[in-house]
């Protein structure tokens, strides 16, 4: 191999080592870059993310004002005050949990739009706080967490659209299936049936069974 042939060589030899390099460089920037893209849609969905649940909190705490707001005005003598113009609920009584300390605003009608913001009085069956069964739902994991720790003997108190409060205890807590409809029956005793899923700490909802506490009178209105 002559001088020109050995430097030939190595020129061709310099030229695969720089390709090499350079391609590994093109690969090494194109994973960069990747890895960058996948930052920003990682970072920019928990962005969203947190932003729907600030959204979301936000949203319930307003509801909440709304509603009272709305039930001010049904204590002062309006009927079906809608807490804001296009809801398709409105406050029909106030629900108070003294052993728990929860104080909650029961809406008309118990479908999921409705006890998205609070519990649902069950349509066709009595109000609360007048004589029969009034059936109210809730979700287990929101407004009606607290029945989990309802035991007999403890009371709770309902007001009345005409401003009356009622005194009620809770007489038993029972797990039933989804299609009894018997806890639902306006026959018997005036009562108060609170229904939400079961189990509480199930980890998706609905489910094929109910918990229902069955509280009854124990005084007149006043």
């Amino acid at each position: 191999m002559n001088d020109f042939e050995r430097r030939l060589w190595h020129w061709a030899r310099q030229v695969r080592c720089r390709r090499r390099v350079e391609h590994g460089t093109v690969r090494r920037t194109a994973a960069s870059g990747i890895i960058g893209a996948l930052f920003v849609l990682c970072l920019g969905a928990g962005l969203w993310q947190f932003g729907q649940g600030v959204y979301i909190h936000v949203k319930a705490r307003l509801a909440q004002y709304l509603i009272a707001d709305a039930w001010g005005k049904t204590l002062a003598g309006q009927r079906a005050v809608k807490p804001w113009p296009w809801a398709d609920t409105w406050p029909v009584a106030r629900l108070h949990a003294p052993a728990t300390g929860q104080s909650l605003y029961v809406l008309a009608g118990a479908n999921g739009r409705t006890i998205a913001f609070g519990p649902g009085h069950m349509h066709g069956t009595p109000l609360p706080g007048a004589a029969g069964n009034s059936v109210i739902g809730g979700h287990r994991d929101t407004h009606f967490a607290f029945l989990r720790e309802l035991k007999p003997s403890d009371a709770l108190t309902v007001q009345r659209e005409d401003g009356q409060w009622r005194r009620y205890q809770v007489s038993e807590t029972k797990v039933v299936d989804k299609s009894d409809v018997h806890v639902a029956r306006d026959d018997g005793a005036t009562r108060l049936t609170l229904v939400t899923c079961w189990p509480f700490d199930a980890l998706r909802a609905g489910g094929v069974q109910r918990y229902v506490v069955t509280a009854l009178p124990n005084d007149t209105p006043r």
